[in-house]
């Protein structure tokens, strides 16, 4: 087994803290590491020092270097989104056609690390050994919905036909974009039905098979590569698209997808509501998962709800308790104080911030 990490993306999630020249996988939001560290600590005691490797863009590229020097890094000359990442990773990474490759996202936070560990194991073991009755199948994690979310696409699964040996698994049926609120909420009642996590496992002979299948992306990239020469304008030439639109929707269809169940605490970060409830389930800075303010430079945007800011200084996101009357703005970007309930108007005031965006 080998570990591809994807770290990068536009920065444009949680600003100010997170900008394009410093994307959230490369911010140290919940403690000491980034995010980006503490998923190269999570796959450590799984694999070797030599079968953990990270694609990132040349914007990005020099941070993943200085943050996990040991990581084994691929370059990319442009950001193509995810199915070109890891049609790079099919290519450049020599293995055995069998030996599975786990790709995982860099910037998502795992409450329950060694239940993560588990899951991954007992998946590598059954792809290894032919367990789950598909021939090369591709395998994506779930989550398990406990809330009607919107803010993920969700995996609605053949619950009829499950596979559960050490991995919890069902033909996957369909991918379902971010749903309106009333889907969400019938979503909730599905039995089976999970979040699109956006972790992926498969051998390296079956991704690279329906990368030539469905996309026709491993010619050029591979081609490149075996030149020494020409990727740059391989990548030109790319359609940015994500593995969910380019490969697993069509694979889907053509029954070669299964769903990996897991229970874990995943959360994405994608939201500040999703970053404080991590920051609190964490053991993070205080009672930072509710929000009542939000001030950017010098500006209330929020007001309201007793005080406690959250302060992003030297390198890290920490906590201090405020007095009433105005916060004055004084760190790195932004600050943000919450209450100690989060209600529904604070989500929709917050929402409302996240819309407008802020400078950086």
């Amino acid at each position: 087994m080998y570990i591809v990490i994807l770290a990068g993306g536009g920065g444009t999630r949680l600003r100010p803290l997170s900008r394009p020249d410093r994307p959230k996988p490369f911010l140290p939001l919940l403690g000491d590491e980034t995010l980006f560290q503490r998923t190269v600590r999570r796959v450590a005691p799984l694999v070797g020092p030599d079968d953990v490797f990270c694609v990132a863009d040349r914007r990005h590229a020099q941070l993943a270097e200085e943050q996990e020097p040991r990581v084994r890094l691929l370059v990319e000359p442009s950001a193509r989104n995810t199915a070109a990442a890891i049609a790079l990773a099919s290519a450049a990474i020599d293995r055995p056609e069998d030996e599975v490759m786990v790709v995982l996202p860099a910037d998502h936070w795992i409450r329950d690390e060694d239940a993560f560990r588990g899951v991954l194991r007992d998946a590598e073991r059954e792809l290894a050994h032919g367990a789950l009755g598909v021939e090369q199948p591709l395998v994506t994690l779930g989550v398990r919905v406990d809330r009607p979310a919107t803010e993920y696409g969700y995996l609605i699964p053949e619950v009829d036909r499950v596979r559960t040996t050490g991995l919890t698994a069902y033909p996957l049926r369909a991918f379902e974009e971010k749903p309106t609120a009333e889907r969400a909420a019938e979503l909730l009642g599905a039995r089976g039905v999970a979040w699109n996590a956006g972790m992926f496992l498969w051998t390296r002979a079956a991704i690279r098979a329906v990368l030539d299948r469905y996309t026709g992306l491993l010619a050029p990239i591979g081609g490149a590569l075996a030149a020494g020469r020409g990727l740059a304008a391989a990548y030109e030439r790319i359609e940015p698209r994500s593995i969910d639109v380019a490969v697993m929707e069509s694979a889907t269809r053509d029954g070669l997808v299964l769903m990996g169940s897991m229970d874990v605490g995943w959360s994405d970060l994608g939201s500040w509501t999703a970053l404080l409830g991590a920051l609190d389930g964490a053991g993070g800075p205080g009672d930072a998962a509710v929000v009542g303010r939000v001030v950017e430079a010098g500006t209330e945007l929020i007001t309201g709800g007793e005080d406690l800011l959250v302060r992003f200084r030297d390198g890290r996101l920490v906590a201090e308790e405020v007095g009433e009357g105005r916060i004055v703005a004084d760190a790195v970007w932004a600050h943000l104080a919450g209450a100690r309930r989060l209600g529904p108007e604070i989500r929709a005031l917050l929402e409302r911030v996240e819309r407008q965006g802020s400078r950086p």
